[in-house]
């Protein structure tokens, strides 16, 4: 591939990267405490990994997306709407 080939490629993905606008990797722990922070939080969750399995989380909170993966999965407020995806694919 040649330097104009990489020049696309870089391209595409910086498109990528700026169309899924901001996301935020945050712990289990803090993810938490931003769904106790909303009335009726949103959640998409998928189960993923190779290896072994992992519970991955997304939400939104004031304009900024946040991602939390786990091994365990997280409690989820009773008040929590869960949307179940197939994957969740994350930039970078």
């Amino acid at each position: 591939m040649g330097a104009e080939g990489a020049a696309v490629i870089a391209a595409i993905i910086a498109n990528a990267i700026k169309a899924s606008g901001t996301l935020v990797r945050i712990e289990p722990a803090e993810f938490q405490r931003i769904l106790n922070k909303v009335e009726t939080p949103l959640v998409i969750y998928a189960e993923g990994g190779l290896f072994s399995t992992s519970h991955q989380y997304l939400t939104s909170y004031k304009g900024f997306a946040f991602y939390c993966k786990s091994k365990d999965q997280i409690e989820l407020p009773k008040r929590a709407e869960l949307i179940i995806a197939d994957k969740i694919w994350i930039p970078g």
